[in-house]
């Protein structure tokens, strides 16, 4: 006979007399506390909420912007006014609901939903403000894995908890001089991530402003105001850093445990990084190179449109921008053409032909003809030197001077050039092209031995 097991195998594997236990336990709990007339009263208060923030969020936006549109126009004050009248009625909701959790409070009433949803409400204004104000898609990803999340967590009271295993998972560092154990937590990791992004954040808008009120500042230099930038743009983020740290509670002491591993990532390969940073601020410090000024580097002329902490952006002619490395100024030079005077000299060579008899009258032409050029100025005489007797040409060098070099010198010589023409062809004097005479010594003879005759 076949005999029949009382016990399957799936009740091996899976305790289903247990799950139905932790099932009806779990619907014991909802219905002992979510299906009751206090918890119908808060969610009834909560629907019944919206009406007056309806009714009052409207109105109180036209009342703020009608009293700010004239005095508040521009700036950081108008976005955070204007991301303000975006979130009026969530705001009038948030505070309704404020108000319904004081009277139930006063009338020791339960009030943990209003708490759960002032919660929420309070996490979804905070990252709406963040997307309005910063405008900035990572920034709005960031307060929404992060604002929102914890804003969850403490709903459900589950923050607790999950603060006490952050903080379980630590990393021994040292000792203080106290003996004291330092450890480094992922919670404090955390927390100091956060910290230092909302301290960088505001480190770049002071930035910003300092910066925008340098630009409005005739009596400072460009090149001050560009060392200025620098200086700000390496310790804002490095204090933001330091103030995160002190924030959670971090012994900056025990960073020089890390002070030898950094100097070996230096000695490996961050030498030309430091080094060009090192070199950007000297170059800054000593004004030898500035914001507009116009530059020469290797036969290629351009103008400095900006200066970074690793390199020097150059704007050319052509409409590309060439990044220099900082060292390379400091190491191998450049030549610039407006550092301590904008008048220089601008050399435009020529050659006349050797049947010109009056050398006196070229050089009164050329000086002539390279004043009448508008770029050139009247201050300093121009001047056309006799420099060679060539091979083609009698060659002379007119030299006159500019002073606006950042627009440019192949166009400056190619309008002087233009104006030696047509003066020498109005006086007929000659350019000059290229000759060669052959003088025959001796004729080749023929196979015959015979001279060949002179076509003569």
């Amino acid at each position: 006979m076949i005999q029949t097991q009382d016990d399957s195998a799936l009740d091996d594997l899976v305790p289903v007399e247990v799950l139905q236990e932790h099932l009806l336990a779990v619907w014991h709990w909802f219905i002992q506390a979510m299906l009751n007339l206090d918890v119908a009263l808060q969610i009834g208060l909560i629907a019944a909420a919206i009406i007056p923030a309806l009714m009052f969020g409207p109105r109180l936006r036209r009342l703020v912007e009608h009293h700010t549109a004239s005095r508040i126009r521009t700036g950081l004050a108008r976005r955070l006014l204007s991301a303000a009248l975006a979130l009026a009625t969530p705001l009038a909701l948030l505070m309704v609901l404020a108000v319904v959790r004081i009277v139930l409070g006063s009338l020791e009433r339960p009030y943990g939903l209003i708490d759960a949803a002032m919660s929420l409400m309070t996490a979804w204004l905070v990252i709406r403000a963040v997307t309005l104000i910063i405008r900035s898609k990572f920034w709005s990803n960031v307060a929404f894995y992060v604002i929102w999340p914890i804003a969850a967590l403490d709903v459900f009271g589950l923050l607790d908890d999950v603060v006490i295993q952050l903080q379980a998972l630590a990393i021994p560092l040292g000792e203080t001089a106290d003996g004291a154990p330092v450890d480094l937590s992922l919670f404090d990791i955390l927390r100091t991530v956060i910290y230092f992004a909302a301290l960088f954040w505001l480190a770049s808008l002071a930035g910003r402003a300092v910066n925008a009120q340098l630009e409005k500042a005739e009596e400072i230099s460009p090149a001050f105001r560009a060392l200025i930038a620098k200086v700000l743009g390496f310790v804002l983020p490095v204090a933001a850093l330091l103030i995160a740290l002190q924030l959670t509670g971090f012994n900056i002491a025990t960073l020089a445990i890390f002070s030898g591993a950094v100097g070996i990532g230096v000695g490996l390969g961050l030498q030309k990084t430091v080094a060009n940073f090192a070199a950007g601020f000297t170059l800054l410090a000593d004004k030898s190179i500035k914001p507009g000024d116009a530059l020469e580097i290797d036969g290629t002329f351009g103008w400095v449109t900006e200066m970074q902490s690793r390199y020097v952006s150059i704007r050319t002619r052509d409409g590309t921008e060439m990044l220099i490395p900082n060292e390379r100024f400091i190491v191998e030079g450049v030549i610039n053409w407006s550092k301590s005077d904008r008048a220089v000299r601008v050399h435009a060579p020529f050659g006349v032909s050797y049947a010109t008899e009056d050398v006196e009258l070229v050089q009164r032409v050329a000086i002539e003809a390279a004043q009448s050029v508008e770029r050139v100025i009247a201050d300093k005489t121009p001047v056309c030197n006799l420099m060679a007797y060539g091979a083609s040409s009698v060659d002379f060098d007119l030299r006159f001077w500019i002073t606006d070099p950042e627009n440019g010198l192949s166009n400056i010589r190619s309008a002087v050039n233009v104006a030696l023409w047509k003066a020498f062809k109005a006086h007929g004097i000659e350019f000059p092209f290229p000759q060669l005479d052959i003088h025959v010594k001796e004729l080749p003879r023929s196979r015959t031995g015979a001279r060949i005759a002179s076509p003569e």
